[in-house]
């Protein structure tokens, strides 16, 4: 027989802010193009494959799925990738 126990103080994900829940990014960088690559860090060991990833106009960033870095767009100084 299978028994569930239900904790007093549940951690429900129906909060409104999600955001509040996420810790931030290890690492930031400031970067001009809208497409990126990450290999993580291969100087400190922490290397990982590389992978592409596209910063979404809308937030203006993107994590790795890796390593957590998150890449910032300069939009002051972004440029299309065609370059």
């Amino acid at each position: 027989m299978t028994r569930y126990v239900i904790p007093e103080n549940s951690l429900s994900t129906e909060q409104s802010d999600m955001s509040e829940l996420k810790l931030p990014a290890p690492e930031t960088q400031m970067v001009t193009q809208w497409k990126i690559a990450c290999d993580g860090d291969d100087a400190g060991g922490m290397g990982h494959p590389r992978v592409w990833l596209a910063i979404s106009p809308v937030t203006g960033f993107v994590d790795c799925g890796y390593c957590d870095k998150r890449f910032v767009i300069d939009r002051d100084r972004a440029h299309d990738d065609d370059h």
